[in-house]
């Protein structure tokens, strides 16, 4: 019996010592970030904290700005696997309303904590497709949970909005918003769409 070929939307599986070095190398990068930051991030920076050679860095990320890319999608990812099933309010278990006031925070903070990660990812248009899909998503479920009526597509993506690194950098770097006030301004949008006094 032959073996059956893989879709062609499988990933290629991949080899224990590649799997071993994807996970060093994402490890080492996420801690970099965040004791040097972003702009002290070097190729050989990681690949020393990682133990591995350069050459290794560079076949995995293809440059700096993959690299970042990459540290950026991991962390969209867990912070995506929170908001599916991880602990209330921001996860499952809690009521809409406060699920929905847990993710515009939350997403706020995530986006400013990574201004500069998203920066150096390059393009990150193209970061902030897949991201708002997700976010939109989530935010219509959560709506529609909340019986808003009207155009929950709509509705959704005015509150996703606020949300996104182009308008919180406005608001914090040119216009200094204090965080309190953005988070309060949010929460305060999110009450008159949903109707909450």
């Amino acid at each position: 019996m032959s073996k059956p070929l893989p879709l062609l939307t499988s990933p290629a599986p991949e080899r224990r010592d590649a799997a071993r070095n994807r996970e060093a190398l994402m490890t080492a990068a996420t801690a970099l970030v965040e004791e040097v930051g972003v702009r002290g991030v070097t190729m050989d920076a990681l690949a020393c904290r990682a133990g591995v050679g350069k050459g290794t860095v560079f076949r995995r990320f293809g440059s700096r700005e993959g690299l970042m890319g990459a540290v950026l999608n991991h962390s969209e990812t867990e912070w995506q696997a929170a908001v599916m099933s991880g602990p209330p309010p921001l996860g499952p278990g809690a009521p809409p309303f406060e699920r929905l006031l847990a993710f515009g925070e939350s997403r706020m903070l995530l986006n400013l904590r990574h201004a500069e990660l998203i920066e150096a990812a390059g393009n990150p248009g193209a970061r902030s497709v897949g991201a708002l899909s997700f976010t939109t998503m989530h935010v219509r479920y959560l709506l529609s949970e909340l019986q808003v009526e009207g155009d929950l597509s709509y509705l959704a993506t005015a509150l996703v909005a606020p949300l996104e690194i182009i308008v919180l950098r406005e608001q914090v770097d040119r216009a200094h918003v204090p965080m309190g006030r953005l988070v309060a301004g949010w929460s305060d949008l999110a009450r008159r769409v949903v109707g909450v006094t």
